[in-house]
């Protein structure tokens, strides 16, 4: 885990999409984030979470 997850999930604990945008973009894991906490606050940050978690950097994928 580098400084920027770290960031990207402080961003993610105050509204989830935010850091699963600048995790993946506007990519259906975004989508499905919004989707998620518009039904729940709880799921949408487990799902971000996750994501950040999980994933590369955006950068290092399409490089």
């Amino acid at each position: 885990m580098t400084v920027g997850d770290f960031f990207r999930i402080l961003l993610a604990v105050l509204l989830p999409p935010v850091g699963v945008f600048f995790q993946v973009g506007f990519g259906i894991h975004f989508w499905l984030n919004i989707l998620l906490t518009l039904l729940g606050y709880l799921p949408g940050l487990v799902h971000a979470i996750w994501i950040i978690a999980t994933r590369g950097n955006l950068s290092a994928q399409t490089a």
